[in-house]
């Protein structure tokens, strides 16, 4: 399994089509100037094909706004990859945006979110695979990504 990250500017968006369309990888936008999930909801008419997006979870922006605003994102857009960064704990902010991303009752305590009873209903329409970045690795489950390599703007993690 491969990821790439892209690191852009609000104003780089303008070319983020034609990038995307030369990467033969699951691509995830990091934006560094402005909201990520604003910015690409406003550009996801001009949008085809799978998509991830790359957030920080803090606690102005908790991971359950992360949750709502992926969901949101996911209406408009194919999202299929979510990276959660922290300064802390982030393995439990990835933990509370995973189980607000489906359908279910949630009901979850953990070292950064207590849940009782909560929906985020509805899921989005694609299963999203929600990733943990831990130093220079990206966390799923078992799964881990190591960085490999940076050319320009793109990161690229690989197992």
């Amino acid at each position: 399994m491969q990821l790439a990250r892209l690191d852009v500017s609000s104003a780089d968006l303008e070319d983020l089509p034609i990038l995307v369309s030369e990467e033969d990888r699951p691509l995830v936008i990091r934006v560094s100037d402005a909201d990520t999930v604003t910015i690409l909801a406003g550009v996801s008419a001009q949008w085809e094909g799978s998509w991830g997006v790359w957030l920080r979870a803090s606690e102005e922006y908790p991971a359950s706004l992360i949750a709502r605003d992926v969901k949101t994102l996911a209406a408009l857009i194919e999202i299929d990859h979510v990276v959660i960064e922290a300064d802390y704990r982030v393995l439990a902010h990835a933990e509370v945006v995973e189980a607000l991303l489906s359908n279910d009752e949630v009901t979850l305590h953990n070292a950064v979110a207590s849940i009782t009873a909560a929906y985020n209903r509805p899921a989005p329409p694609r299963a999203v695979c929600v990733w943990s970045v831990v130093g220079d690795t990206l966390v799923h489950d078992a799964r881990v990504l190591r960085r490999r390599e940076v050319r320009g703007a793109v990161t690229y993690f690989a197992d």
